[in-house]
């Protein structure tokens, strides 16, 4: 699974396609379309042409709360939050094959999540970040490694964990060295989406070392 997914921004459809386009255009592999603010029709054909896109470049398309619009435009999967659809229902009706993911912002929530089956998990925030409205309590680098160490202390293993909330570049290694498997980035690539490939470098770099001891 990629390790490093962009969580599109934008307040029209036009801003999320171009914002989109220029992350795929700069080798980002895996795009989380996130738009709040618009009606379902809207949304719907936002969707259409990013999934068209994502197809043209090889990338994964992954739908953020929406699982009736994933279905109808074969997405790759869902982003599920925790007061959304269930991961089982989800399931259901997406069929095994597709990917869904499932937010998480305590140990007990990613317990939830482990029992759910769900396919990663995004965790945070990491720290306050202006893209999302009522945001969850910030975890900071200690979080992280708290829910870590307690995982292993119980011997469960770690599930695929993409730190999300506010992550910048130089994060990475000690997300990385704390046992996070990825990270979901949206202002910094948004507003440079030309630091993806320092993002995907840091992100293998680092697995790579960390592999190797």
């Amino acid at each position: 699974m990629e390790k490093l997914q962009y969580i599109s921004q934008g307040f029209t459809q036009a801003e999320q396609e171009f914002n989109i386009k220029n992350a795929l255009d700069n080798g980002i592999q895996w795009i989380q379309v996130r738009w709040k603010n618009s009606t379902e029709k809207e949304l719907i054909r936002l969707c259409e042409n990013v999934k068209k896109l994502c197809s043209e470049y090889k990338s994964v398309c992954i739908i953020n709360d929406h699982v009736k619009i994933a279905k109808e435009i074969d997405a790759d999967g869902v982003h599920l939050g925790l007061d959304d659809m269930a991961v089982e229902a989800a399931r259901s009706v997406l069929g095994e094959t597709k990917i869904i993911g499932g937010t998480a912002n305590t140990f007990s929530d990613v317990l939830q999540r482990i029992n759910e089956s769900c396919d990663y998990i995004g965790l945070g925030p990491l720290r306050f970040t202006s893209t999302k409205e009522q945001l969850s309590p910030v975890l900071g680098f200690d979080g992280y490694e708290t829910i870590i160490r307690n995982l292993r202390e119980k011997s469960i293993e770690i599930p695929k964990i993409f730190a999300i909330g506010g992550v910048v570049l130089d994060d990475i290694r000690r997300l990385q060295q704390s046992g996070i498997y990825g990270v979901a980035v949206s202002g910094q690539i948004t507003n440079q989406p030309s630091m993806i490939g320092a993002f995907r470098n840091a992100l293998y770099q680092e697995d790579m070392i960390l592999q190797n001891g």
